[in-house]
């Protein structure tokens, strides 16, 4: 009985493993990039609305005060690529927060988050199941907590990624101290929300990623309409998520370019806020 008890054990363990094994394993490239890091990294768990948002907090190395970028992950949760894009703007000089929007969710403790899930099926599902208005207060209180650091000068802009592109746009229309907001192939809010929005705002598209690109049209003439600054760049030859594919050691030519181009656009951009 014992012997087959602890066969069943092992079988377990030998399933779930490699299920982890592949779910950590996707982004190994960006994890040992981020491990080589000169830059002071730490999780911050920041209280607001009631809510405990754990954050991926990164600051540059620069001798004065700096600009806070809040960066939306993608609907893959806080992934090693998304703490890899943060240690990136950070080396250009910002100071990025981001946050896990899964925190207090999944399985454990109520400070869990996007490393409790042991599949990006489930991952992808919760991050979807997130309530907007919840997702908007988590993103005010770590916008509050970023503004408020020493070594920040009180410039303020959003970026986000996919799933987290929707979210920062809708954000524009939210917060109005924002000095920049950064889409990177995600959904406009509402036409009638734009009104509300106080800055510019990029946008970051792929050719060949119709479901979002499709939506640009619409999107400038709503701004337009509403008076605001909207800009978008669309790539050739990219697919949806380009930003995070470009960077990957199997990334097509296409997609490598666009991740360049577009990065040197967003730090430029930023640059000229500051």
């Amino acid at each position: 009985m014992i012997r087959r008890q602890f066969t069943v054990l092992l079988a377990a363990i030998v399933f779930l493993c490699p299920l982890a094994g592949r779910f950590a394993a996707g982004q190994d490239w960006a994890k040992a990039a981020l491990d080589t890091s000169p830059r002071h990294r730490e999780y911050v768990p920041i209280q607001a609305s009631g809510r405990t948002i754990n954050t991926f907090v990164v600051y540059p190395e620069v001798s004065g005060k700096a600009p806070v970028v809040v960066l939306v992950h993608e609907i893959f949760g806080l992934s090693d690529w998304a703490k890899l894009m943060a240690d990136e703007l950070a080396a250009k000089g910002y100071i990025v927060l981001a946050p896990d929007l899964l925190s207090g969710s999944g399985p454990g403790t109520a400070t869990s988050g996007t490393e409790r899930y042991t599949s990006m099926d489930d991952i992808t599902k919760a991050v979807s199941g997130l309530p907007a208005a919840q997702v908007l207060a988590d993103l005010d209180g770590v916008a509050d907590f970023g503004l408020k650091l020493p070594s920040a000068n009180g410039k303020l802009a959003v970026a986000g990624f996919c799933w987290g592109g929707g979210k920062a746009f809708a954000f524009a229309t939210h917060r109005r101290n924002l000095a920049a907001a950064f889409i990177f192939y995600g959904p406009p809010p509402p036409a009638a929300a734009m009104s509300a929005i106080a800055a510019p705002v990029y946008g970051f598209y792929a050719a060949n990623d119709a479901r979002i690109s499709a939506t640009i049209p619409q999107t400038v003439s709503d701004m337009k309409a509403a008076g605001k600054r909207y800009d978008p760049v669309t790539y050739a030859g990219a697919g949806h998520g380009f930003m995070r594919a470009g960077q990957a050691p199997d990334a097509t030519t296409e997609n490598r370019k666009a991740w360049e181009d577009g990065f040197a656009r967003m730090t430029m951009l930023l640059h000229s806020m500051q």
